[in-house]
Formats: structure tokens, sequence, C-alpha cells
């Protein structure tokens, strides 16, 4: 925890991003628009693929970083992010421990089923770095299962065909 507070406060402006972007390592989520860039992001800090249904479908878990002065509001806010855009799950990572409104609002959001997988998730999940650093916790999210690659059909060359390509 230390290490990551350092990392926040460290390197000027940069220290927010840096850390923001070494959080969402963290938890193996992907930066908005898959490159790490600085400026509004409208709610949306980073994201992780999982999927949802048999033919290959991919939903999304929103993830939103936050690094200090965190309150139910947030929640509240990144519940209008997920139905924005239309996504499965919100992930909300925190450097401090959530209070027990924002867990309350969180808990209001429901349940995501996941057909493939057969089980449920919470919609929306707090996840603190100490949980994440200390007890090694990871976002409960479904799994992404990519489509098999089909095999090719075998094609059968008959012997004089063959031969010619060695030209005997």
């Amino acid at each position: 925890m230390d290490g990551a507070r350092q990392l926040l406060k460290g390197a000027g402006l940069e220290g927010p991003y840096q850390f923001q972007w070494w959080a969402l390592d963290l938890i193996g989520a992907q930066p908005q628009g898959g490159t790490q860039k600085k400026g509004p992001n409208r709610g949306i800090d980073g994201v992780i693929s999982f999927s949802t249904g048999p033919r290959g479908e991919v939903g999304r878990a929103l993830v939103s970083v936050k690094s200090g002065g965190v309150n139910s509001s947030m929640i509240r806010d990144l519940k209008g992010v997920l139905e924005r855009e239309q996504a499965e799950i919100g992930l909300f990572v925190t450097v401090e421990e959530p209070s027990a409104p924002m867990r309350l609002e969180a808990s209001t959001t429901g349940v995501y089923h996941s057909d493939p997988s057969g089980r449920d998730c919470q919609k929306m999940q707090i996840l603190t770095i100490a949980e994440l650093l200390e007890e090694h916790r990871r976002p409960d999210l479904p799994l992404l299962v990519l489509p098999t690659y089909q095999r090719a059909e075998r094609v059968e060359k008959k012997a004089a065909e063959q031969a010619e390509l060695f030209g005997e």
C-alpha cells in the first residue's frame, strides 16, 4: 500500500495517471480506448471483456479508478455510465475504504446472470487497492471464452497429383 500511495503522489501531474494505469493493470483491465491517454474519459477509465453468449458475444465490465475523496454519488455516477454505455458490470476501484452508503448503493444495482458460466455476479463491485494487493482479491466476472478455430477440411490428394509436384 505504501508503494501504491507513493505512485499516486509521485511524478507531479503524472502521478494520478500512472496510478490509474497501474490499478487497471492490477485487475486485468485495458485502458479506455486501448491506450494510456490523459484527459476526459466520460467516466470510464478501463474495460474488461467477457463472454455473454454461446456464439462469441462479448460483454463489458467498465472500470472507474478513484484515488481519494470517494462517496456514494460516485457509485451512482458509475451506474449512470453503465446505463448510458449499455454495459453489464461496473467495477469501482479505490484507495480508500468504501463507506456503508457506498456499499449499499452498489448492492442496489443487482446482479448480472452469465449464461455461459451459469452463475450470477454483482453488477456493481467495489474493490479496494488493499484488497487487491493484500488479499489477492479479483473482480468477480464471467470468463472470456474465445470462439474455437474451426478445423480446416482435410483434402486428400491422389498419389499421381502429388508426384507432379515433385516432377516425377
